[in-house]
């Protein structure tokens, strides 16, 4: 009996490290203009600071209302950060980069300052 031929793979190089990857839920309702505004908001975030780093879901809760529990939306738009851990929440257009940039938490959040002794 003939034996097959077994082929060698080359060997896998590791992978390397990788900053975190975001998977990111938007709820919106249909096509108002918060809703349009919010989705250009996430996509310009994502494309300047998360570049080939985020998958961007959208749920238009209009067409799939049954959806709305799955993230405990209670008002829109909201985006939702499901990953990396924790999970957060923001709602409105998501017009400040800055507010979006702490909700996903690509910045750190400002300390806010201690009085000084002394201060009135």
């Amino acid at each position: 009996m003939a034996r097959k031929a077994v082929s060698k793979r080359p060997p896998r190089k590791p992978r390397r490290a990788r900053k975190k990857d975001y998977d990111l839920v938007l709820y919106i309702a249909g096509a108002t203009e918060n809703s349009r505004i919010a989705l250009a908001n996430v996509k310009a975030v994502g494309e300047k600071h998360l570049t080939g780093r985020y998958r961007l879901s959208v749920i238009d809760l209009y067409q799939q209302p049954q959806r709305a529990r799955e993230h405990d939306v209670i008002a829109l738009p909201m985006l939702v950060k499901k990953l990396p851990l924790p999970i957060r929440r923001m709602i409105g257009d998501l017009s400040s980069e800055e507010r979006v940039l702490m909700g996903l938490e690509l910045v750190p959040k400002p300390v806010p300052k201690e009085p000084t002794e002394g201060a009135n």
